[in-house]
């Protein structure tokens, strides 16, 4: 069985070099507080599936991202105006 720091550093980097290479990435350090919330909720939840969870964190960044563009009328990108 993978080690739980492995579990979460693995599905972290899924789900940022997804992110990073579609282009839907927003600030990094935001961006990586959310998708570790996430990963941290899932894995204490009992899921060891490193595939799922990092899909989920996915689905999960985009929709919050989505909402909050939504609302504020801008994308939430490193450097845009």
């Amino acid at each position: 069985m993978e080690k739980l720091s492995h579990l979460v550093e693995n599905a972290f980097m899924i789900a940022w070099e997804y992110l990073e290479a579609t282009g839907e990435l927003g600030e990094p350090e935001r961006s990586a507080t959310e998708l570790l919330d996430v990963i941290e909720v899932m894995i204490q939840s009992g899921e060891r599936r490193r595939i799922l969870i990092a899909n989920t964190a996915i689905d999960v960044y985009k929709r919050r991202r989505r909402e909050n563009e939504a609302r504020h009328g801008r994308p939430d990108r490193a450097g845009a105006a």
